[in-house]
């Protein structure tokens, strides 16, 4: 029994026994391995521009149909005050009327749109969401804001306009 030992390997290790590959052989070998992973590497790259285009094109549908529910829900609001002013003869009371409606209507789309409003009179002056116009000497306590003359509106908890404040400044000395 012959043993398929080299005398050149480590005891305990068999060698295959080689067999002789022509260089063309070999080259054909490496060729082909290369286009293999070539296409692999063509394939792995035109899906990452598929995903690339696709999220691109998802982010441009996002940004451009972000407010598709909050037009959808102001429609109403502009169809009770277009009735409003097609009107016609409407007595003063019916037109507040209306308008306390249409207002109402509108307060409940900002509500489903987590838009709520600042109005902060008696509150300690924040920067964050207050404009101060001016401060004028009250009784109240200093940085308390004592006149609100534009309301500020906070979307999702971010002030996307800030309470224009008047600002007590202190008692007189």
């Amino acid at each position: 029994m012959s043993s398929a030992l080299n005398a050149d390997a480590p005891e305990g290790t068999a060698s295959v026994p080689e067999s002789p590959q022509h260089p063309e052989e070999l080259l054909a070998q490496a060729e082909a391995r290369a286009r293999e992973h070539h296409e692999s590497w063509l394939r792995a790259k035109a899906e990452t521009e598929n995903v690339r285009k696709r999220a691109q094109t998802d982010v441009s549908n996002a940004h451009k149909f972000a407010v598709e529910s909050l037009a959808s829900e102001l429609l109403p609001v502009r169809d009770s005050l277009e009735a409003a002013l097609a009107t016609e003869n409407a007595t003063l009371e019916a037109l507040r009327n209306g308008v306390e409606l249409t207002l109402k209507q509108l307060a409940q789309v900002f509500d489903k749109s987590r838009l709520k409003e600042i109005n902060p009179v008696g509150e300690k002056f924040d920067p964050h969401r207050h404009q101060a116009i001016s401060m004028l000497p009250s009784d109240k306590e200093p940085n308390t804001v004592i006149n609100v003359l534009q309301k500020g509106y906070l979307l999702h908890d971010r002030v996307i306009r800030p309470a224009l404040v008047t600002v007590a400044a202190g008692k007189p000395v």
